[in-house]
């Protein structure tokens, strides 16, 4: 039956599915809440930094009947010293997932296209859906971004290009002289957003100056998230760096106070402290090592990832994942199915802290002998 109160492409969207809550399982397995491992939505396991819980805090002794400023500016103005842009070049987010969201609305309609890859966020085909546009899928190259055949895809009502770097869900990296040269070749009135909400977890070997893109093109438009590393998932803040030009038609579709205040607090904390990040990043390297080695030994196959989490093959056939994300949800351990990426053998696992790793092993072991 035909809904009449909305058009034809809102049809086609499925809800977002996010990665089980620890309530759920808990309840669904009759499991305690504390005794279960959540490995599914590729958070910063060491939680959130108590610099951030302090200052989140000390905003909520404030007058929480007053909304929060509007244009975030104490927040905007330490993301501008971090990142040295002017302060009219950054637009504050809902977390990085509304900066993608504001940039469908602002940039694309209903005809229009938008151009991503094969296995990359699936937020930027919703995106396009509700806008009405044409989501252009260009297949993978090695599980990552084809570059060269993302650029033959863009056609004359192509308005937005993702990229994700690294790309989620499996965790491949673009080198920063591929990503410039197909900048260069992008014609200059279609967006290129870059999705680098994975960031911070780059080894300082591999890390590049996506700003000074920024200031290069136009046409480009850089999120960055408060999720990931920096651990402010619940409180949803990230930004979008760009020129003004963009920046102003961003913020004229932005939603007000799309930030609290709370979590405007937390995140100039959190960019401030420089040794939790330092620590997210060693946790995070040590663990992809024992999950990595983990599956070598048992012999699954796994794409080499850039982020805080890894892709592996758990099986076969088209029923592996669930039936493995099964038997671990049974366990009380949750990770990430990926069967909506077309991935059904497969199973995201995000890097927990060394102990959570390891129940991860042990009971996968268990249940693929």
């Amino acid at each position: 039956m035909t809904n009449q109160f909305a058009p034809d492409y809102i049809h086609t969207i499925a809800p977002y599915q996010a990665g089980k809550p620890i309530s759920e399982v808990a309840r669904e397995f009759g499991l305690d809440p504390a005794k279960i491992i959540k490995l599914a939505s590729n958070e910063n396991p060491m939680g959130m930094p108590e610099s951030a819980c302090k200052a989140a805090q000390a905003a909520l002794t404030g007058d929480n009947g007053r909304y929060p400023d509007a244009n975030g500016f104490s927040l905007k103005k330490a993301v501008s010293e971090r990142y040295s842009v002017p302060m009219n070049w950054i637009t504050l987010g809902n977390g990085s997932n509304d900066i993608i969201d504001i940039a469908g609305r602002t940039f694309a309609k209903n005809g229009d296209s938008i151009v991503f890859s094969e296995y990359s966020f699936i937020v930027y085909m919703l995106t396009a859906k509700a806008v009405g546009a044409t989501g252009i899928e260009v297949p993978s190259k090695n599980y990552g971004h084809d570059l060269d055949a993302m650029l033959k895809a863009i056609r004359e009502d192509t308005k937005i290009v993702f990229l994700a770097n690294p790309n989620n869900p499996t965790g491949t990296f673009l080198e920063p002289e591929e990503i410039e040269a197909f900048l260069d070749k992008v014609p200059s009135n279609v967006v290129v957003v870059i999705d680098e909400a994975y960031n911070e977890f780059l080894d300082d070997s591999i890390q590049y100056d996506s700003t000074a893109w920024v200031r290069k093109y136009p046409n480009l438009l850089v999120s960055r998230t408060f999720s990931k590393a920096y651990g402010l998932a619940s409180l949803r803040v990230g930004f979008g760096l760009a020129q003004p030009e963009l920046t102003d038609l961003l913020n004229r579709v932005r939603q007000p106070f799309n930030t609290n205040a709370a979590a405007q607090a937390a995140a100039i904390a959190a960019l401030d402290d420089v040794e939790f990040l330092k620590k997210s990043a060693e946790n995070n390297a040590q663990g992809y090592k024992m999950l990595t080695q983990a599956f070598e030994e048992m012999g699954l196959e796994y794409v080499p990832s850039y982020g805080n989490f890894v892709l592996v093959k758990v099986g076969d056939d088209v029923d592996a994942g669930a039936r493995v994300n099964l038997e671990l949800l049974k366990r009380g351990i949750i990770v990430r199915p990926v069967k909506g990426y077309k991935l059904p053998e497969w199973l995201r696992i995000s890097i927990g802290l060394p102990e959570e790793n390891q129940a991860f092993i042990k009971a996968l072991k268990e249940i693929l002998v």
